[in-house]
Formats: C-alpha cells, structure tokens, sequence
C-alpha cells in the first residue's frame, strides 16, 4: 500500500504554489498521499477540548487535556492510514450507516429523514459532512475489526489462567444494607443541632423505632424513604460512613457521628461479606477483560506495523507551537 516518493513531492510543491498565490494551508504531516493541514488538525483539536471541558474539570481535565495535546497527530495519522487501508479493501458500510441512522432516530424519538437533519442543523452539525464523517469512523472500525478483532482467540484454559491471576477482579466487595438519620450541618448553629441529637437519641431510649424518627427527622427522598441508604458496597461508601458500618453488627445503631455533609446516626440492617465469585460465574467476565487486554496489545503491533509499511512525514511535530 506504500504511496510513491513523487505523488508526495507534488502535493508538496503544489502547498508551495498555492502559498505563492496567498492561499495559505500549512501542511502539518503527509500520510502517503493524502495531507493532514493546520487547519483540519486545529479544527479537530478545538473540538477535542470542547468534548473534555464537557466531561472533565481540574486535574483529571488536566490529564486528558495533555493525553490530546501529545497524542492528536499520532491519532490523526493512524486515522488516516486506516481509513486509506479500507478504501483499498473496499469496505462498504452502507448497510452500516442505514442501520445506524435508524437507530439513532428510534432512541431520539425523531420519525423522518429531514427531522433528523433539522436536529444536526440545530447542533451546529451538516448533514452531508455528518454522514461522511460517520462513514469514514464505520470504516475505519471495519479495518480494526477484519485485521485485529476477529484474529483473537481465547480459549477456556486462558480464561481460568486469568480468572486465576487475578481474583481480586472477581470479588463482590462487602455490601451494606443500611438507613440514616442525618442532621445537614449546613445553615445550621451547633448548639441547636446537638439539642437536636440528644432530642432523638432520648426518644430512642424510650423506645421509639428507627425508621420512624428516620422519617420524621430527615429531610428529601432520605425522609419519604425513613432514612434507606439501600444496599451500599463498601468502596462506593463515604470513607467515613463505611468505618462506622464496618463496626456494626445487623440490627445495631451506630452513636452519633459526624460526616462530610453533617451529623449521621447509622443503622446496619443487613451485612453481605466480601466473595470471590466461582469460574462459571465469572467466566464471562474473564473473557472480556482478557479478550480487551490482547486487543490492546494487537492493536499496538498492528499500527506499528503499518507505520513502517507506508510513508508518513511529519512536518510539523507541534502543530500548534511557535
């Protein structure tokens, strides 16, 4: 599939001609014979942060931010390279795209073809230039699929090997089923929230039931429920919470403690320890996760491969520095 040396001079001279003719489109890297320009890699770029400002903030925005800023070329040119390699294999994905417009219109209850370009429209988005770009991500993941995700095999003695190696992938965590009375400490002066913590804890000395108090001292959906926390695995429980249930007993009420959001009084209803789930069980599972570790391995050495296999220059290593 390698490209000839003289096509890639052309384009080469032909930047040049246009730039003498003040059409000014840089050229940041060649991959055969086609160009990634400053100007698609600074649109792309734009909208790779616009995705991450919408998922990400401080220092985990921070990461990925850096993860695009080194990593965009690489992926523009690995895009690329694949897209050419489809385009030789002759991938048709209109059957793809059919389906896949379907589906998109039936989950966003959108009944016509034209309503659907009216919604794109509304998101900034052309239609035509939609659907080339949809069709291209199809065929690109048509390559992936032909020449690394259907050459893994994994057999049932490699799944037990892995289900093995790592059993701390397969335990169901210690689980709680819990309910609370919780008195915010927000807006709220100590004096009056202690005169509160002993109001409760008198009237349970007396006899009165937990669930009860939990509806009449709690406030939102903790109040309509009488304090139900549901079942809570330990590690998705506040640090401090999880302490405090670890110590209780089914049918126990913890003392009054203070949490991030304010005073608690914890009830243990019922306590599920920690398992390693048996192989059948957790055979699926197993598959998977070895079956997305060999990909990532394959997906390496096939695109190492194919860089070596055909030319890229890279003119520009920093698109956007000075």
């Amino acid at each position: 599939m390698k490209r000839s040396h003289v096509y890639v001079c052309a384009l080469l001279l032909l930047a040049a001609s246009l730039a003498a003719q003040q059409v000014v489109e840089e050229i940041v890297a060649v991959v055969n014979n086609d160009v990634i320009t400053l100007s698609q890699y600074k649109a792309r770029y734009e909208q790779e942060v616009r995705i991450l400002q919408a998922q990400f903030k401080g220092e985990e925005y921070d990461k990925q931010f850096e993860a695009v800023r080194k990593g965009l070329l690489e992926q523009m040119i690995s895009e690329a390279l694949l897209l050419q390699m489809a385009k030789d294999k002759q991938i048709d994905v209109r059957e793809q795209l059919k389906i896949s417009i379907g589906n998109i219109k039936k989950a966003n209850n959108i009944e016509s073809d034209e309503d659907f370009k009216l919604a794109l429209a509304r998101d900034g988005l052309d239609y035509d230039a939609w659907v080339k770009a949809y069709s291209e991500n199809l065929m690109r993941q048509g390559v992936i699929f032909s020449e690394v995700d259907r050459l893994i095999v994994i057999d049932d003695a490699e799944t037990m090997a892995y289900y093995k190696a790592h059993f701390g992938q397969f335990t169901d965590p210690l689980e709680f089923k819990l309910r609370a009375i919780v008195l915010p400490s927000e807006d709220a002066d100590e004096a009056g929230l202690e005169a509160r913590r002993k109001e409760i804890s008198d009237k349970m000395a007396g006899g009165a039931d937990f669930n009860a108090l939990a509806g009449e001292y709690n406030q939102g959906g903790l109040k309509d429920s009488q304090g139900s926390l549901g079942s809570v695995k330990k590690p998705e429980l506040e640090s401090t919470l999880a302490q405090v249930a670890d110590k209780l007993k089914p049918g126990e009420i913890s003392a009054w403690f203070k949490g991030r959001n304010g005073w608690y009084l914890l009830k243990l209803e019922e306590r599920t320890e920690s398992r390693i789930k048996p192989f059948d069980e957790a055979k699926k599972d197993a598959e998977n996760r070895l079956y997305q570790e060999k990909k990532i391995k394959a997906i390496d050495v096939f695109f190492s491969n194919l860089k070596v296999k055909n030319y890229i220059k890279i003119v520009r290593p920093d698109p956007l520095g000075n």
